[in-house]
Parts: structure tokens; sequence; C-alpha cells
């Protein structure tokens, strides 16, 4: 009697594996664990934490959390700085950036290690759907297999091919952290996020900032209130903002750095700080090996549920674009951790994602703007306090800066919070809780009727809204 065989299920060597620890990585490979899986990552670097750790979002706030304490530090009439030591230097405030990305990296080794997560340190490269192979640093190859993998290798800094980044005074936002010597004088092309930031941390140090902006104002996609307040407070502190500029050649000398624009303008400082849009690390993965193509810019196309257009295959944090923020890729990675283990996940990303800009003051902002308000044609008011009046900011010195409430003229739900001051970053988040509720608990009356402690700066909400409200008629 002839029987029949059952074709074999086959066998990977992890259940799922993910390219890159940064966020969104870290996210993914976490639940995946604690949910059971047997999940390797795949780390091109010796230390875990991607960009976002080693070049991006830590050091840079590092960097402008020492900045801000030494202009603190210098305005504040109760010390005199020594004669002799009136000035730091980059290289020496990256120090303490060193010491946070140290306690970053051992923290979140130990979590891979405490969930049993396997690492491997080396490229990453597809040769076959379910197949990757590993090129680690000595140069030697192995390849690994799972059932699922998952693209979370990050992003690059944007380089023209027209531009000599191997010149030692043409840097990007990664290798600006190589920087020993102490400039004097800077040019920043592209007045984004990093480049804002970073004119206000080489401002704060005394360097002499111009920063080239190819759009018509700063930070566009912000409420224009609160780009308008960020762009005098740059003007008022010495930064020479050029709007509506293209580059058109940057020329390296031993002496200094030139940039040519197109409009026929000529600058030179000692370095230039090239910050101008990034690029998806999706060029070394040899993605044609799984039928995926990313686009120009080195983004993939994902679904809800972050899946490729290979099923088995899903993408996170910077490599899909938008919002390609740290905080918006962790939560990106848990999700696509339990689309993986249930199939699909009905979990979806905050509509209403905070916007923490590290400028010196700070913006941050969640919801709406008036300008989308205004051409969505809903009606709302506009409630405001200034920190200047508040006494938490006159004790800190921090007097700069505002709180915006926009909210709805009949319902009072709130549409929008948007802060430019010290610590905004951390203000803004106590109004995406109230603005977060449901059946009614969303209203700008919340603070009114609530005790603050005093004095805070939780205490611009009262004032803010009741700024609103005394506007209604």
């Amino acid at each position: 009697m002839a029987t029949t065989s059952k074709k074999k299920a086959p066998s990977y060597d992890f259940d799922s594996i993910i390219i890159g620890t940064g966020p969104g990585g870290e996210g993914a490979a976490m639940n995946l664990a604690k949910s059971g899986q047997k999940v390797a990552v795949v780390e091109r670097y010796q230390s875990v934490g991607g960009g976002c750790t080693h070049w991006g979002t830590i050091p840079s706030k590092a960097l402008r959390h020492s900045v801000s304490r030494y202009i603190e530090y210098k305005e504040n009439p109760l010390f005199q700085l020594d004669e002799n030591r009136t000035h730091l230097t980059f290289d020496e405030i990256l120090k303490h950036a060193a010491g946070v990305i140290r306690k970053q990296v051992r923290l979140r080794s130990s979590f891979y290690d405490r969930n049993r997560v396997t690492i491997f340190h080396g490229d990453a490269a597809f040769v076959g759907p379910h197949q990757l192979e590993i090129t680690e640093p000595d140069g030697s190859k192995q390849l690994i297999s799972a059932k699922t993998i998952v693209i979370a290798s990050g992003s690059r800094p944007y380089r023209p091919a027209n531009v000599d980044f191997n010149h030692p005074r043409i840097y990007d936002s990664d290798t600006i952290l190589s920087l020993r010597d102490d400039p004097r004088h800077v040019i920043i092309y592209g007045a984004g996020v990093i480049g804002c930031e970073y004119a206000s941390i080489f401002r704060g140090l005394g360097v002499r900032v111009d920063l080239v902006n190819n759009r018509d104002r700063l930070l566009s996609f912000m409420d224009s209130e609160i780009s308008d307040s960020l762009s005098y407070h740059f003007w008022n502190s010495g930064i020479s903002i050029r709007h509506g500029e293209e580059f058109d050649a940057i020329e390296g000398r031993d002496d200094g750095v030139i940039l040519h624009l197109q409009s026929g303008k000529k600058m030179k400082a000692d370095c230039i700080l090239f910050a101008n849009g990034r690029t998806g690390n999706t060029d070394v993965l040899n993605l044609d090996a799984v039928g995926l193509k990313a686009d120009s810019r080195g983004q993939l196309r994902v679904n809800d549920n972050y899946q490729t257009e290979v099923p088995h295959i899903y993408a996170v944090g910077d490599v899909i674009g938008y919002p390609s923020l740290a905080s918006a890729a962790y939560d990106q990675g848990r999700i696509v951790g339990d689309a993986i283990i249930k199939g699909s996940c009905e979990t979806r990303l905050i509509e209403d994602i905070p916007v923490g800009i590290y400028t010196i003051p700070e913006i941050s902002s969640v919801g709406k703007s008036e300008q989308e308000l205004t051409a969505a044609r809903i009606p709302y008011e506009v409630g405001r306090a200034q920190f200047k009046h508040l006494a938490r900011a006159q004790i800190a010195n921090t007097n700069v800066g505002s709180l915006k409430l926009l909210f709805h003229r009949e319902t009072k739900e709130i549409l929008g919070i948007h802060c430019f001051g010290e610590r905004a970053a951390e203000i803004v988040h106590i109004g995406q809780a109230i603005m977060m509720q449901k059946d009614g608990g969303n209203t700008i009356e919340y603070f009114v009727h609530t005790t603050f402690n005093y004095p805070t700066m939780a205490e611009a909400y009262r004032v803010a809204a009741l700024n609103g409200l005394n506007r209604l008629f």
C-alpha cells in the first residue's frame, strides 16, 4: 500500500531577524523575544543603538544640553566665569555626549542579553527570500536564515556627489562629531531640524554662524508663529540666516571653505556642516535578491502593518520615511512585533505625533497648526501664556518663550498645542494627555478646573486656558 509523504516545513535558524538596532529594530526585537520567538539582530557597528544613539538624537541632544547650561551659567548674575576661562570648545562638550552614549549602549546591550536575543556584528545583505549573508568586520562571512525579516537599518546624511566630504573642513551631521578644531565661523547648509539644532549649539559656544536655508522660512512644517519666534531668536542671538538659497559648489581650502550659491553669492568660513536631507540605508542590502526596490531616497514602501511588497519582510523607522522620529520608530517596531505574532495588528501610530526640536530654546508641538485649521475652515480660538510672566520661569531665568493652545470655539476641544521655550518638549506632553481623551475629556476647561503645583512651568496651561476662554463671546 503506497504512503503519501507530507511536505516538510522549511527549517530556519531563527524565527525572526532584525537588521539594525536603532529604536525601530529594538522595539521589534524586544516584542518578538518577549513573545517567545527565537530572535537575532544584525548590527553593522560594534555597539548597539544605531544612528540614534551614536550620531543622531542622543549625542546632539547631549551637546545641546551642555551648551544650554553653559549659556545659563554665563547669564546668571550669581556666577562670574574665571577671566582665563571664558570659552568652551566643541571638542570639550563632546566629552559629556560620549559619556551619555556609553551609558545608553550599556543599557541597550543589557536588553538584548536579558531577552536572549542573538547579536551579529557585520553588514547584512539578502541572498535569498529568507536568507542573509553577514559580512563581519574581519571580512569573514556567514549565512543565517529566518521565517520573517525586519529591515530597520536607519538612514544616513544625504551626500551630493559633487561635494568632497573627505575634505577635513566639510562635515555632515555624522562626521561633525569628529570635529576637534575650535572654529570661529561655521556655515550650516540646510535649515531643517538638524541644521537649526546645530546652529543653536555653535552659536551658544560663541561661534559665528551662517545658516543657509533653501526654503522661504525656517521649519516651514511648524506653526508659523512658532517658527517665526525661532527665526527672531536666532537673529537676535547673532545667527545670520539666508533664505531661498541653493548651493552650487562647496570649495574646500587649506585655510577654510567657500560656499558658492546659485544666486551668485559666495560665503567663506572655517568649516561647513552640510545638513540637507537623509537617505535610507538600503543600498547595501541587495534588495534585488528578494524583489524589493527602494525609491530615490533609499526608502521602502510598506502597508499599515509595515509589510513590504514581500509579505514576510517588514520595514520600520527611517527606511520608510515619515515621520522619521526615534519615538515613532520604536512604536513601529512594537507594532511590527504584534503583526508578526498575530498575523496582523489593528494597533496604529497615534494620529497626532508630538514633535520636539531641540534648539535653544526648544520647540515642541502636537496637533494642528493655525494654518491647517484656517485652511480646513475650523472655528478655533487661541490661548497664550508668556513664560516671562510665570514665577518658575522667573526663578530659573528661562523667560524666553510661550505656550499656545488652539481649541474649538464651540466644543472647546484642544486642537493643537505649540510651545517655544526651555523644556518645551516636556511641557507639551501635559496638553497631549488631555487632547487624547475621549467622550468629552478633551476640553480646555480641564486646565481651568485643575490645581497645578506652584510655581511650575505647567502653570502655563492654566494661564493659556484662561486667556483663550476670555476671548469667547
